[in-house]
């Protein structure tokens, strides 16, 4: 049974920094694509970032040149790098893993930036 765990959310001033941490557990399948995800409340969940095994990399308008993604291979773990928060990147952070034996999802992580 394969379970994505996060860490690293919690409460941050506007302006901070906080780095968010996803882990596999159990024997999982070569990973493809892993990425970031958030919802915040009464909208829809949206794209952060995402990452290739190739180390080739995207992100969503609102967060670039704030937010950083990057990948373990050998730990299989991914994370995200989030400086110069906003409160508008109050939300829920999700994790999720493509693999060739199928989708796997973090439980999700808050992340509220307030002061």
């Amino acid at each position: 049974q394969v379970q994505l765990v996060e860490s690293g959310g919690g409460l941050v001033q506007p302006g901070g920094s906080l780095r968010l941490s996803c882990a596999a557990s159990g024997t999982i399948a070569r990973i493809n694509r892993m990425g970031w995800y958030r919802q915040a409340p009464g909208k829809q969940r949206e794209l952060v970032a995402t990452i290739t095994s190739g180390g080739s990399t995207n992100y969503a308008e609102s967060v670039k040149g704030r937010f950083t993604i990057s990948r373990d291979n050998a730990k299989n773990t991914l994370y995200l790098q989030m400086n110069s928060l906003k409160p508008e990147d109050t939300a829920v952070y999700y994790c999720k893993f493509d693999t060739w034996r199928g989708t796997y999802w973090g439980q999700g992580t808050q992340v509220t930036v307030s002061s």
